[in-house]
């Protein structure tokens, strides 16, 4: 399939009849359209430069394309554990993957096509630009082209990063992009990383028919509560994933199967043996070609481009929003923060970039969503914390589908009994989470949780459960009841 770029079917000119502009974006992925788009309805004159596909990591390499084969996967998992319940004898394997692969690659493009490459015309006041961009003085230098402003966003993203593994270079690891677009599916796979992406692809490789080991540094989903990275590593080891934590890499080599990395645990070396290795280890920023040092633009120790509350750099009037700043790597806040990026270049840096009440997901089944503080982040906050934790199988919604793979955790101040934090496992804890975002950033305590109105037989119901959890056993209480 060929991949379409603005260069190939609509680019356009200055369309303000000059190279001038009242704001250059770098970057045309989800925060590069996102300030583009406020600042043209604004009024303003904008230079949008592209490098390569348009569109972005989400579209076309991460949120779409993984949530799309997460979905179909989860169909084949679901439909073989249908027998739990009583008179139903159901099975369903991946019978022909690169038609599964097909179907992806085919909403992708049609969400870039949609999303991205249609809606420049409608902007008049929006000229894209096609190449590599570099900071210069007045300016922006891309495509052979000097687009001059006093105003700059840069929103360039990010890339798989390699780990410093010996070895792993020249063992052709895939990576979140690569994996994604397999055609032909490995007998096994090595996993490496516990995050959200290797937890995620794990599962999803697991699912389809590989056998799969997921490795990882420390603990699983380590920015996650850890009874929920816990339980959810119990949840994969069930479906037959070999989860392994704790350990440092050795190093890695070809075999005549396949490759071999080889761990330290508890002191002693230990080589696990695949077909394919899959390195999920973290992302880094596309800095390398935008001249950020000969600018004065400082960078945190990771390369991402540092920037205050208001999305500024170090450099006057060159702001930065998305994953390149290394905060909150999701395409919504992405698309947040560069909202806001744009609004303060054109009218006076007045508003700060706020993620108290940010909602984050993990698409593992069970879901994992969480919102606010952790209960280690509350107690390093200063607040005397008290947490509830409420396991699914207090929850009705779970027990009539008979899963109750989860729990609800919910972290709250002792004084002002303040809502603090919501972490769900669940496998509706996606579409649950959002409740607990609102209540955040609402101010609710944890009684206005508990004596809200929610819908019987649902998963969100779980969140006024477990905020009577605090102070009462919610056994003992009828359906609805509280």
């Amino acid at each position: 399939m060929k991949v379409e770029t603005m260069s190939d079917c609509c680019a356009t000119g200055a369309k303000n009849g000059n190279d001038r502009y009242d704001l250059v974006v770098v970057g045309a992925g989800s925060a590069g359209f996102s300030a583009a788009i406020t600042a043209a309805e604004q009024g303003a004159q904008v230079a949008l430069v592209g490098h390569g596909t348009i569109g972005g990591s989400c579209v076309n390499v991460g949120c779409v394309p993984s949530k799309a084969l997460i979905r179909a996967t989860e169909a084949v998992h679901h439909a073989n554990a249908a027998s739990r319940f009583a008179g139903i004898d159901g099975n369903a394997r991946v019978a022909d993957w690169q038609a599964l692969v097909a179907q992806k690659d085919d909403l992708v493009a049609s969400l870039r096509q949609a999303k991205y490459v249609d809606l420049l015309p409608a902007y008049n006041n929006v000229a894209y630009h096609e190449g590599q961009a570099r900071l210069v003085d007045g300016g922006v230098q891309a495509g052979g082209k000097r687009l001059v402003s006093d105003r700059i966003i840069i929103a360039t993203g990010t890339r798989p990063a390699l780990p410093a593994i010996p070895g792993i270079a020249d063992v052709s690891p895939l990576d979140s992009t690569t994996a994604l677009a397999l055609t032909e599916l490995p007998r096994s796979m090595i996993v490496v990383g516990g995050g959200y992406i290797g937890a995620e692809l794990a599962q999803t490789f697991a699912r389809a028919g590989v056998d799969v080991t997921l490795v990882f540094r420390s603990r699983l989903l380590p920015e996650a509560e850890p009874e929920i990275g816990a339980a959810l590593a119990g949840y994969l080891t069930d479906e037959g994933i070999t989860v392994i934590g704790d350990l440092t890499y050795d190093s890695v080599r070809r075999t005549e199967d396949g490759i071999a990395l080889t761990v330290i645990r508890d002191g002693h070396p230990q080589t696990i043996g695949a077909e394919r290795i899959l390195v999920a280890t973290g992302r880094a920023p596309n800095t390398e070609s935008l001249g950020l040092a000969e600018t004065g633009i400082a960078q945190t120790p990771m390369g991402a481009i540092l920037v205050d509350d208001r999305m500024r750099t170090t450099r006057a009037g060159v702001y930065a929003a998305g994953d390149v700043t290394g905060k909150d790597q999701f395409v919504y806040m992405a698309a947040y923060g560069a909202k806001l990026a744009a609004r303060n270049a054109l009218n006076g840096d007045s508003l700060r970039y706020d993620n108290s009440a940010m909602p984050a997901v993990v698409f593992t089944d069970p879901q994992v969503g969480s919102v606010g503080l952790t209960e280690a982040q509350a107690r390093a906050a200063g607040h005397d914390v008290r947490t509830s934790v409420l396991t699914l199988d207090n929850v009705p919604r779970a027990l009539a589908a008979r899963d109750t793979r989860g729990l609800i955790k919910l972290v709250a101040d002792r004084g002002t009994r303040k809502l603090l934090g919501a972490h769900i496992l669940a496998p509706e804890g996606a579409d649950s989470i959002q409740t607990a975002a609102m209540a955040i950033r609402g101010g609710l305590t944890i009684d206005a949780l508990a004596e809200t109105i929610f819908p019987y037989l649902t998963t969100v119901e779980g969140l006024k459960l477990a905020a009577q959890t605090f102070d009462r056993d919610v056994k003992m209480l009828s359906c609805c009841a509280g």
